[in-house]
């Protein structure tokens, strides 16, 4: 192990296969006030934001549209039951974290998904994951650099000895704003062209590549 000793990680799209239950959520409310539903594909492009950002990208002239608060709530309880219908940890994650761990890496979980879940599935999932911080009250959300800082004082680690695991344009900004080298994942939410085009420069084609990469930085 280099001068690396941290890893934080992205959830949805990066640790986690999130989208059907997102899909099937966003649906459900928009079907319940008639509105126009959306693919999966379409999901797959408004996420990485959080919930209300999703919602406003998935309801007809988002929160101009009289229905929306109703839209918003309506998809907030069915997710809060149904998150974990269809999700499931990418191949290779699991052996990931725990092969880390085994090599004396800490590692950590920023998401902007509501910090009641985030802790439900690290707790489901991810076992070796020592902290997660999800969206939460007095700290602002991902890209700002609020819940990565948290999670290295958690962990007494430092920026300078931390690296950040994204699979999109707010994680390459998260990783900015908080000074971090960002590696991102090609088997999440957006393609390789998309994330060079939003600045990335190291890219893992599977998880366990990961490895490769963190114990080779300088």
């Amino acid at each position: 192990m280099g001068k690396i000793d941290t890893i934080i990680f992205d959830l949805d799209g990066t640790l986690l296969d999130t989208l059907e239950d997102l899909t099937n959520s966003v649906n459900y409310a928009l079907e319940r006030y008639q509105m126009p539903t959306r693919t999966i594909s379409e999901i797959k492009g408004f996420v990485g934001n959080g919930i209300k950002v999703l919602m406003t990208r998935a309801v007809p002239e988002g929160e101009k549209n009289p229905r929306f608060e109703e839209a918003f709530s309506a998809f907030k309880e069915h997710y809060a039951v149904h998150c974990n219908d269809k999700t499931r940890a990418y191949d290779g994650v699991c052996e990931l974290l725990e092969a880390l761990k085994a090599k004396g890496y800490l590692l950590a979980i920023v998401s902007n998904k509501v910090d009641s879940a985030v802790q439900e599935l690290k707790e489901k999932y991810f076992s070796a994951v020592g902290v997660a911080v999800g969206d939460r009250e007095g700290i602002r959300r991902k890209p700002e650099a609020d819940s990565v800082l948290l999670a290295l004082e958690t962990l007494g680690s430092s920026r300078e000895r931390a690296v950040y695991v994204g699979d999109s344009d707010v994680d390459l900004m998260t990783a900015k704003n908080s000074g971090l080298l960002c590696i991102s994942v090609l088997w999440g939410f957006r393609d390789k062209e998309f994330l060079i085009n939003h600045g990335a420069k190291i890219f893992a084609q599977k998880p366990s590549d990961i490895i490769n990469i963190v114990d080779n930085l300088p």
